[in-house]
């Protein structure tokens, strides 16, 4: 066999044949499979747990899909975790930790869209979730934060600015705990550290701006951006500072004259114990003790970073930081050398850098200012950023906005170089007083001399920002006022500080001033006055203007009305303060508008609210003189119900304390209050109703309103129930002080003679009026008063009305029979006072004269007056009298069936009078 046969063996095809199967390979793969049906209907259901969206997703399930590598997957999940917290907010609490931590993880997500939803997600959880819920989890966020603000990216940078702002809006006190970690990021959004070989400590590595060309906006817009966020970051360092105070007006820490807020004392509480006062040495709210001892704070325990700018030291570096760059970009927005020095315009985008800026050195002067050694931070800032800020900051002063913008109609508030704004709502009115602000810090009285250049300029400009009559906002007005007071303390003489005072009260002569924009004037005024006060107990040099100001205020306060109650407020606490003081221009000018101040139909004594009337009615005790024309007014305004109870108390208190007979042993006011004036204010007072009300209650006739009788000539005018109290609660006070004058007997011969001649003859009588004459007789009452024989039978008749009308009320008449008590015992007091008028009432009684409907209701009295037993002995020497209209009441009867009442009339009569008991006990009858 040859090699090549060998070969073909080896090597051998198989042959097909037609029609037959193709033999498997033994290596061959069986690539056959079978197929079945899996039912999983417990899958397909929905979970009954935890509540789903419309794509029928848990939370859980959006959760997971945070970690997706997909941009649309995580976009869809935050969108569907909006929109199933939106439907079931209760998820929020269950799954806040969770939530926190992937929303916060996707900050630095590479894809814009994410991060867009993102923050829109945030938004919506910081309307729903609390300060107190989030702040566990606050450090991660903020850890995120920061991450996203020191990002490669530029778009992820650009995004946290937008997270910041959602997180300074709802949480503010919560971000600035973390202070120093996010200002160093804020530092390093618009610079880098500047290298050189020649610095050896990287403690001491300087910054300069940066520019990145790969940003969308240009650089300075990026800064602005940047600057306006730190801004607003300080700004809640600021408000969230413990010792808050007013910007634009704020006290200094070394004034020792800061107005403190004062102690209500209610002497009636404290009389009985129920009010104990304790006594500071400083008084306020912020009690001060003497002593030379200090208490550490708990930030001296924590290190510094901890700390943040309330550290004197980090609040230094951050300055050393900050400034250099906001100079630099001051520089760059700045108007070119060439620009004339006054009324330099600028581009609408470089005067909002400059108000940053300038703002943001504001609020870290204001920070300074929280720290204890205030004077050698002061120095401090003085030494190391004046010479710049003159060079670089007051050399174009002051600055204008350069518009632009083609106006279709003319505005008149366009001409007016302070007016000006433009379409960005840009303030170049204010970009200079907070510059003017930040420079009059730095100055002080010992470097007037040297700081005299610049401090004249922004004193020129400050007055005719004033004097020029343009209409400014509270913002603008708190500053101007603000870098007015700090020119004033500089420099504290009269030729400085009173061409000042005049410029504030030209603006202040405006018409039509916001209410803030008023509100703020007034505390100017009050504070200026109130230093001046002080002052002037030793150099008696008083502002003109400042006198013409206190002057015009009663006169305001009169006008106003309730147009502006809290502006009414204020002025009163000034006039209050202003009078205390013994001003006499005021007091002259208070003493000729108090008429209308106390007017008792539109004065602003009765459109007030009750605390503003309390301040109105003390203002009393400091008026020069009290005319009868003024007392009449303040009689009505008691009376009228118009003010409380309390209140007139308080009033009637405060004219006795000016009368003479409230027992000065020094040498009172001469003629303050004319002692006939003084009575006449009381009896006006008491009777509750003037001369022109009785007058026409003549004419009124029939219930509901009156309640009548046929024995007795006077009929009772029916009170309402508040009206009623009222004027009982006045009567025990007016009471009360007819008690304390030292001659009773002349004192009730005066309160006869009134009686006699206003009262005497009236047929109808409100019943609060009976019932008042009543009570003042009974407390003035003594043996040495002589009743004349007109008063008897006044009173006795004004007794069986009341009583009629006391035996008469229907149960149903909740109103009426609360008057029951007062007015029974005001007749039952008097009647045993007055044996004579015992007498008078039971002659009165004529029953032959009416008619057979009252007949038990005099019985009723006569049972009733039997049984008391203050009455017993003056019933006993009036027996005849009894039997008398006791027999007058059987002859009417006689004929007739005997009815119950005239049954228990007989039986008392027999019982207390005709046995003549020895010793009747002391009952006191309940009707």
């Amino acid at each position: 066999m040859t090699k090549k046969r060998k070969r073909q063996e080896d090597f051998q095809k198989v042959k097909l044949k037609v029609g037959k199967k193709k033999p498997k390979l033994e290596n061959a793969t069986d690539t056959t499979f079978k197929t079945k049906a899996i039912q999983i209907p417990e899958q397909l259901k929905e979970d009954g747990v935890l509540p789903t969206q419309n794509r029928k997703l848990n939370i859980k399930d959006l959760l997971s899909q945070m970690h997706h590598y997909s941009p649309g997957v995580k976009h869809n999940a935050l969108l569907g975790l909006k929109e199933l917290l939106s439907q079931y907010p209760f998820v929020i609490d269950a799954h806040l930790s969770s939530i926190i931590s992937e929303v916060a993880a996707v900050f630095t997500d590479k894809d814009s869209g994410v991060r867009g939803a993102a923050i829109h997600l945030l938004q919506f959880l910081a309307s729903k979730i609390r300060a107190e819920q989030i702040a566990p989890f606050f450090p991660l966020v903020s850890a995120h934060l920061s991450s996203a603000m020191t990002h490669i990216s530029e778009g992820i940078q650009e995004d946290s600015l937008k997270v910041l702002d959602v997180l300074l809006e709802a949480y503010p006190a919560l971000l600035t705990d973390r202070s120093i970690i996010l200002l160093k990021n804020f530092v390093e959004l618009i610079s880098h550290q500047q290298l050189s070989k020649r610095l050896k400590s990287r403690d001491k590595l300087s910054w300069m701006l940066s520019v990145n060309p790969n940003r969308r906006v240009t650089s300075q817009q990026w800064r602005l951006n940047v600057l306006t966020r730190l801004k607003k970051f300080l700004q809640a360092v600021v408000d969230g500072s413990s010792d808050t105070e007013d910007e634009g007006l704020q006290e200094q820490k070394d004034s020792s004259h800061s107005v403190r807020n004062p102690i209500c004392i209610s002497w009636k509480l404290h009389a009985n114990n129920q009010q104990h006062i304790q006594l500071f040495e400083s008084g306020g709210l912020r009690p001060k003790i003497n002593s030379s001892f200090r208490l550490r704070s708990l930030t001296s325990v924590m290190d510094s970073a901890e700390k943040g700018l309330s550290s004197a030291e980090n609040l230094k570096g951050f300055i050393e930081i900050i400034i250099p760059l906001l100079i630099e970009c001051w520089i760059e927005a700045s108007p070119a050398q060439s620009a004339p020095i006054l009324g330099n315009l600028l581009e609408s985008e470089s005067q909002q850098l400059m108000q940053q800026v300038l703002s943001i050195i504001h609020l870290l002067w204001k920070l300074t200012k929280r720290h204890d050694e205030t004077y050698k931070m002061e120095l401090w800032l003085r030494m190391n950023y004046l010479v710049d800020f003159k060079h670089h900051f007051m050399r174009h002063f002051p600055y204008s906005l350069q518009d632009t913008v083609k106006h279709k109609k003319k505005d008149p508030c366009k001409s007016n170089r302070n007016c000006m704004k433009s379409s960005n709502n840009i303030d170049h009115l204010l970009l200079n007083l907070t510059l003017c602000d930040i420079m009059v810090s730095l100055a002080s009285t010992s470097t007037l001399q040297t700081d005299s250049g610049w401090l004249d300029m922004i004193r020129k400009f400050v007055t005719d920002t004033l004097q020029d009559g343009s209409k400014l906002n509270s913002k603008q007005v708190n500053r101007l006022l603000g870098v007015t007071w700090r020119l004033m303390q500089i420099q504290q003489n009269k030729v400085a500080t009173e061409p000042l005072i005049k410029a504030v009260y030209m603006l202040y002569q405006q018409r039509n001033l916001l209410f803030p924009v008023r509100t703020l004037l007034l505390k100017f005024f009050s504070r200026v006055y109130q230093k001046e006060d002080l002052r002037t107990q030793r150099i008696r040099s008083r502002s003109k203007v400042l006198s013409r100001w206190l002057a015009g205020l009663p006169q305001q306060l009169a006008l106003l009305g309730l147009r502006n109650p809290e502006l009414s407020n204020q002025l009163i606490d000034i006039i209050h303060s202003a009078a205390s003081r013994s001003n006499k221009e005021l007091l002259q000018s208070l003493q000729a508008t108090a008429a209308r101040i106390y007017d008792p139909l539109e004065g602003t004594l009765v459109l007030l609210p009750a605390e503003a009337q309390r301040r109105l009615v003390q203002l009393v005790y400091f008026l020069p003189c009290l005319p009868a024309s003024l007392l009449a007014c303040l009689s009505r305004c008691c009376i009228m119900g118009r003010m409380s109870s309390d209140l007139a108390a308080t009033l009637i208190g405060i004219l006795h304390m000016r009368s003479s007979f409230a027992g000065w042993k020094c040498q009172v006011q001469d003629n303050s209050v004319n002692d006939v004036d003084y009575f006449s204010f009381l009896f006006s007072t008491l009777i509750g109703f003037s001369r022109e009300e009785l007058t026409s209650l003549q004419g009124i006739r029939g219930k509901p309103h009156i309640s009548q009788t046929q024995l007795s000539p006077i009929r009772l005018y029916l009170t309402d129930l508040d009206q009623f109290l009222h004027h009982w609660a006045v009567t025990e006070v007016i009471c009360h002080s007819l008690s304390t004058i030292p001659s009773q007997s002349q004192c009730f011969d005066i309160l006869q003679t009134g009686i006699c001649k206003y009262l005497v003859g009236l047929v109808v009588i409100p019943d609060s009026t009976a019932g008042s004459v009543l009570c003042a007789i009974n407390k003035l009452l003594d043996q040495a008063c002589i009743i004349s024989e007109n008063l008897h039978r006044f009173l006795a008749s004004c007794c069986y009305s009341l009583l009629y009308f006391l035996l008469t009320i229907d149960r149903e008449d909740a109103e009426h029979l609360q008057k029951r008590d007062m007015l029974w015992g005001s007749c039952i007091s008097a009647l045993a006072l007055l044996p004579r008028l015992l007498r008078l009432m039971l002659q009165s009684l004529q029953v032959s004269r009416i008619c057979r409907e009252e007949l038990p209701v005099v019985a009723q009295l006569l049972r009733l007056l039997m049984q008391h037993g203050q009455l017993r002995s003056h019933m006993i020497t009036n027996e005849f009298l009894v039997q008398q209209i006791i027999k007058d009441i059987m002859t009417l009867k006689s004929g007739e069936v005997q009815e119950q009442w005239l049954t228990d009339l007989h039986y008392c009569f027999n019982i207390y009078l005709a046995s003549h008991p020895q010793t009747p006990g002391p009952i006191n009858t309940v009707y």
